[in-house]
């Protein structure tokens, strides 16, 4: 009993031990739909733009609960950063790959069916998976710096 109000004590104002530990439950399979969203996203309905948006919100969420540093802990912003210009570099890279080098069309996957003989119904299902792949970084990456700079005021040091 005396560690939990010890614990109390050393809060600051306007947290709460509920809270966060419902955060840091939720947060993990929070991030697991996001992937699960992502990597569906050819067959069903989502894709990269809604699964990077819920693996974003999943940062904004710690950072709300907690606060900016303790979400910048999990995803520093070099990593964020990395991750973003990744994201972009798969999207267009794909597309380079179909429309330049092998001689199709801007994210024609079927001419991706030069370089590993899969077919063109099979190079189209995992090239949209790619591309998926792609977006939902670039969103994760743009959703958690779009609160991070505007709930810091561009000082990156303390948010909301």
């Amino acid at each position: 009993m005396r560690l939990l109000q010890d614990q109390i004590a050393k809060q600051k104002l306007g947290e709460s031990l509920i809270i966060q530990t419902a955060v840091r439950i939720l947060v993990p399979f929070i991030q697991l739909f996001g992937l699960y969203v992502i990597v569906h996203g050819h067959y069903s309905p989502g894709g990269g733009f809604q699964g990077g948006v819920i693996l974003g919100a999943s940062f904004v969420l710690l950072a709300l609960a907690y606060d900016q540093k303790f979400s910048m802990k999990y995803m520093s912003e070099k990593a964020n950063n990395m991750l973003g210009n990744a994201g972009a570099l798969i999207f267009t890279g794909t597309a380079t790959l179909c429309a330049i080098c092998y001689g199709g069309m801007f994210l024609d996957y079927s001419a991706l069916d030069k370089l590993i003989p899969l077919g063109p119904i099979g190079w189209r299902s995992f090239g949209i998976f790619v591309v998926e792949v792609g977006v939902g970084l670039a969103v994760m990456s743009i959703m958690a710096s779009l609160f991070w700079v505007l709930g810091s005021n561009g000082e990156m040091d303390e948010g909301l």
